[in-house]
């Protein structure tokens, strides 16, 4: 079992950058696969990327393509998402999302694919 803890979310101007953390407690970490999903006000939680436990195997939502990077830290139990060229379509809660569990890659875009979800962190982009 792992807990998860995001941190990082804050109010920016568009065009600005961000990096999120997500912050995992528990034993054997580098077996979770992990991803970011975000939710906006009025709209479903949507998938932005995961990495996965054998990284650097990545996979991006094709809106944050080119202007967020996922990365992981295995000693520090940690993963980043670096979100850069903010946009105001960009504010959402973010929330990040583990599982042990082994898909097909393409698979881990979908929000049931993950056992371990975090409280979120609120990013707000102003234009």
């Amino acid at each position: 079992q792992v807990e998860l803890v995001e941190s990082g979310g804050r109010l920016v101007q568009a065009g600005d950058s961000l990096r999120l953390s997500c912050a995992a407690s528990g034993r054997d970490f580098s077996s979770y696969t992990v991803g970011w999903f975000r939710q906006a006000p009025g709209k479903v939680r949507e998938f932005v990327a995961t990495i996965l436990w054998g990284f650097p195997t990545t996979l991006y939502a094709d809106s944050v393509r080119d202007r967020f990077t996922i990365s992981r830290d295995n000693a520090k139990n940690a993963v980043y998402l670096q979100m850069n060229i903010l946009r105001p379509e960009d504010t959402a809660e973010y929330y990040c999302a583990a599982t042990r569990s082994v898909y097909y890659t393409g698979n881990y875009d979908s929000e049931d694919k993950y056992d371990y979800w975090g409280q979120g962190t609120q990013v707000t982009v102003s234009s």
